[in-house]
């Protein structure tokens, strides 16, 4: 935790020294996004598209996060002005509802709107979010999605022994596990599974139980993910993939993006890995991108949004990334398709009805019949805190009060940055006006 709490605060002391003050804001573009989360070239291209579609010049300031609730601390309590961010679904939600979010202009002056290639099925997966008089998709575009399942080593399990969560907690697997260190994805899992006999019986839904937050439910996620921990080998922000490719770990809780790239890495020395979502159900999650309140040039960042959305740059991003884009183009499905693959998949729900026998990766397209039993996790509102503390004494790391901590300082930084640069503009100020005196 020390070492994140540095880390972060270095991270922090440097942002001051990104962005000339005395620049204009007209001409920067402060872009905030996830690490690795973008193809090779892509900012210096949207220049380029930029000075073509307005004969003006943008420089763009690019900053990283790796926690969704310190880039929403960063411009909720620091005010940054950030132009453009990526959060989460369940930030966007928080942003949205806060009245932290602008909306997104959609008439450029020489190009297309890109932004209507979203697909139909994840707009309307963000406008849940929302309302119908004021649908989420007017302030975020979905930029990548994906699944949440198990990476399994085909030598050592098959893949009916990981048809249901279940696996997790089977003690023959003990020691070879890996999950993914993201309490909501394990908060939703232990639910699914816990209720299992229900989901099958028709008298639970998916959707229901991960976005309950009662105190039995809690209870209940407790008791599960106390019992499934003797197994864990290890709680992983990224190292599973590595662990899996060299036979380190059989089974790995993660996200489809980084299974797909775990499973073509492992395949070049031998190893052969598979994904599945279990029968029960899981989650189903979206990031995307959004222009904050505080931003000073939403000009550009609606550019930069559609330019994200061009079919050819979406896929650079997804060659990039390992992940799903949300534009389901032509184009994109027919750079998709593995002839390899001895069977198809219907992803009807998201390029259409061309698309209900396709050779697709079902790591990155799941089959139709795989998204009807998924859902998405909802923010946890108020609830956030109960959730991390219940986290917190499953891992037994004070992972609650570490983030409480670790976000305490940022602000504390934040603040006293925002004094010192309201300090030194007044000092210029004063010192102007004694100038014109003399």
């Amino acid at each position: 935790m020390k070492k994140i709490l540095i880390a972060w605060i270095m991270a922090c002391m440097a942002l001051a020294g990104c962005y000339n003050a005395s620049e204009s804001r007209e001409n920067v573009l402060k872009v905030y996004n996830w690490a690795d989360y973008i193809g090779e070239g892509v900012l210096d291209d949207f220049c380029t598209y930029y000075k073509e579609q307005t004969g003006e010049d943008i420089r763009i300031v690019y900053q990283t996060f790796d926690i969704n609730e310190i880039m929403l601390t960063k411009i909720e309590k620091g005010h940054e002005d950030f132009d453009v961010v990526c959060p989460s679904e369940y930030i966007i939600e928080r942003m949205f509802r806060r009245g932290l979010l602008l909306p997104i202009d959609t008439v450029f002056a020489r190009s297309p709107n890109y932004m209507k290639g979203v697909a139909p099925y994840i707009r309307a997966q963000l406008d849940r979010l929302g309302t119908a008089e004021r649908p989420v998709s007017r302030y975020a575009v979905c930029y990548m999605w994906g699944t949440a399942g198990l990476l399994y080593n085909t030598a050592y399990v098959s893949a009916e022994e990981m048809s249901t969560w279940g696996c997790l907690w089977d003690k023959r697997y003990a020691g070879k596990i890996l999950m993914k260190d993201s309490y909501r994805d394990a908060y939703g899992t232990a639910l699914l599974y816990a209720h299992r006999k229900e989901l099958a019986e028709g008298k639970a839904t998916v959707p229901g139980l991960m976005n309950d937050y009662s105190p039995a439910a809690m209870d209940t996620v407790e008791k599960y993910l106390k019992l499934l921990k003797p197994n864990v080998a290890g709680w992983e922000a990224d190292f599973g993939k590595e662990m899996m490719t060299k036979g380190k770990a059989w089974i790995n809780m993660t996200w489809s993006g980084d299974a797909q790239w775990a499973i073509e890495e492992a395949r070049t020395v031998g190893v052969e890995l598979a994904y599945r979502v279990p029968s029960e159900g899981s989650n189903i999650w979206y990031d995307g991108w959004v222009i904050p309140k505080y931003a000073k040039n939403r000009k550009a960042a609606s550019y930069f949004i559609n330019f994200l959305c061009r079919p050819d740059i979406a896929l650079r991003n997804m060659e990039a990334t390992g992940y799903v884009c949300s534009i389901a183009s032509p184009e994109i499905m027919e750079a998709s398709i593995d002839s390899t693959l001895p069977e198809g998949v219907d992803a009807s729900y998201f390029f259409g009805p061309e698309a209900t026998d396709v050779k697709l990766r079902p790591t990155q397209y799941p089959d139709r019949s795989v998204v009807e039993r998924c859902s998405m996790i909802r923010d946890f509102g108020d609830k956030t805190v109960d959730v991390l503390e219940i986290w917190s004494r499953v891992k037994g790391d004070n992972l609650n009060s570490g983030i409480v901590i670790l976000i305490l300082i940022v602000i504390a930084l934040l603040s006293a940055w925002q004094v010192r640069r309201r300090w030194l503009r007044w000092k210029r100020k004063r010192t102007s006006r004694r100038r014109r005196r003399r």
